[in-house]
């Protein structure tokens, strides 16, 4: 079966075919793919999986086909962001982004 391996990380991406034989878990092609070795940073006791973003387990057993993505850490909670914006009194545009002043008073 031929799978991809995908990680991006913040200055340069990695998408790798892998071929693997049937009944393959998540963890086996990543590990069979390389990209531990191309990114050190990964700790797949740390770091979240997914198949086509859906959050899956390690364990999980891959199609043909399939996209194996492994997932950064959040930097920042988006909710925590944006409880923090509104008790600064901030309003966000549809879209995200500070909103401008002149924008508001129109």
């Amino acid at each position: 079966m031929n799978i991809e391996v995908v990680y991006g990380h913040a200055d340069r991406q990695s998408l790798l075919s892998v071929e693997i034989d049937e009944n393959q878990s998540i963890e086996d092609a990543i590990k069979k793919s390389g990209i531990l070795e191309l990114y050190e940073e990964i700790d797949l006791n740390v770091n979240k999986v997914g198949i086509f973003g859906k959050i899956s387990k390690l364990s999980s057993t891959l199609k043909q086909g399939d996209r194996v993505e492994i997932y950064r850490p959040l930097i920042a909670d988006p909710k925590e962001v944006r409880r923090r914006r509104e008790a600064e009194g901030k309003k966000m545009k549809k879209g995200g982004g500070e909103q401008d002043d002149k924008a508001a008073t129109k």
